[in-house]
Formats: C-alpha cells, structure tokens, sequence
C-alpha cells in the first residue's frame, strides 16, 4: 500500500517562536496516523533542529526541508548540504519547487545533483513538477510535466524510487486561490503514474506516493484525497495555520 502525506511547505514565513507554537499546536490535536498515513513538516533551515527535536517521539510525523546544496561540502558561502540537513535530524527534502525553478534558475540537471545528495544522505526526495498557466491555457501540460519527469527521474533505478514521492504543484494554483478541480488533478496524477509506470514497470508507480500542491485546503482536500490517484498534499499557505493544517491532516487520515 502507498503511503498518503500531508507535507507542509512554510517557505520562507515563521519567527522560531511562531513555528515552535504551530508544531505543538499540531502536535496536540493530531489524528490518529500509521506507518501509511504520514505528516511531513518542512521548515525553513533556522527552524530545523527545533522542529525535529518537537517531532522527537512524534509517531508517522517527520522533519522536512525546502531545499539542499547540490555539493556535499565546500566554498558555498550560505548554502546547507544535505549530510548537514540528515545531521539535524531531516527526514524529507522538497526539491524541484516551482518558485525554486523560476527564482533561483533550477533545471532538471542541477534537480538530479541534488536528489543524489539527498538520497546518498539517506533521507528521501518530495519531488516536485508542474506547468505554469500559459502551458495549462494551451493544453499542453501532460507533454509538459512529463518533460519533467522524464529530465528528472529515469535515471534512476525501480529501487531508488522508493525515496522519492512526487508531487504535481499546478503553478497557476499556488497562492492564487484558484484550486485544480479534482477531476483535474486525479488527470494529472494519473498521467504521472503511467509515464511513471511506461519506465519502472506498474508495480512501482503504483507505489509512487503522488501529492497535489495548489491551493489545497481543509474545505477541498477531502475531495481531491478521494481521487485515486491523489495521495496527499503538499500544502503551502493552510499549514501556517494549526487549525487548517489539522483540517487537511484529518481529511488525509479518513480518506
């Protein structure tokens, strides 16, 4: 059975007071989870060693990070490698976000450096993918997305996949409010898991965890988890806020 998780992204929000109160707000309302009904908690890297030791104990909730070096070590004056990032107790690391791709430049050639890292450091890889509006207007996002797939993923093997849990962020979604319809996103999901299943065989996409991130919140969530294809979210704004965080988490949790 795949796994289901809601992963929080705070991006680049918080005061280590603010997220400290957040985490033991979650903390003291949770759902009941299991070893296939997971949370992921992304922080920014201040709050990393706080996060994790509030996690400590925690059962099915892990620390995550928004981003890593793509070199183990070196001259990078204020970069985080990922042997630093598992030193503080990371679990997950999201890479591949779209505002990372259109701020900072990442391509598919500097994602895989990176996911090798995070993987050599034993943690696991959120990979993320999705088309900007233009691409969605013209109907040309299938073609798209699987352009990154394909760039990003098939060079690695049906094992390695196991730590990696995609997660398809529509662009025109993110902080928009605008929200893929489900029927949207369980088309999407699906034609990631095929292209998916066209490379390491179906047994192994079927295993591939495929989150959506787009404006997901406590209202819509539980309709978009009952796709079938749709196995969490990777959620930006709502997991600010405990009481809306907790709304998806228990959306997840019964779906």
């Amino acid at each position: 059975m795949r796994k289901k998780i809601v992963a929080a992204n705070w991006k680049m929000n918080l005061s280590l007071a603010e997220g400290k109160t957040l985490v033991e707000e979650i903390k003291a309302q949770l759902p009941a989870l299991n070893e296939n009904k997971l949370v992921v908690i992304s922080s920014p890297f201040v709050h990393i060693t706080q996060t994790a030791a509030q996690l400590n104990g925690v059962a099915h909730v892990y620390t995550g990070a928004q981003n890593c070096h793509q070199e183990a070590s070196g001259a990078y004056t204020g970069e985080v490698s990922a042997s630093m990032l598992n030193s503080a107790g990371v679990n997950y690391v999201i890479l591949g976000h779209s505002e990372r791709r259109e701020y900072f430049g990442e391509n598919s050639a500097l994602l895989v450096k990176k996911m090798n890292q995070v993987m050599a450091n034993g943690m696991k890889v959120i990979f993320c993918c999705g088309e900007p509006l233009e691409i969605r207007k013209a109907g040309t996002q299938n073609a798209y997305v699987q352009t990154q797939i394909e760039e990003a993923l098939f060079g690695y093997t049906a094992e390695q996949m196991a730590d990696i849990t995609v997660a398809y962020e529509p662009i025109w979604a993110i902080g928009t409010g605008l929200t893929a319809t489900s029927e949207e996103a369980q088309d999407m999901h699906a034609h990631i898991r095929s292209v998916l299943a066209g490379k390491f065989g179906a047994a192994v996409a079927d295993n591939v965890s495929i989150l959506y991130g787009g404006s997901c919140k406590p209202s819509n969530a539980a309709e978009l988890f009952a796709c079938k294809d749709v196995d969490g979210g990777l959620i930006g704004g709502a997991a600010l806020k405990s009481t809306e965080f907790l709304g998806i988490i228990k959306a997840m949790s019964e779906a």
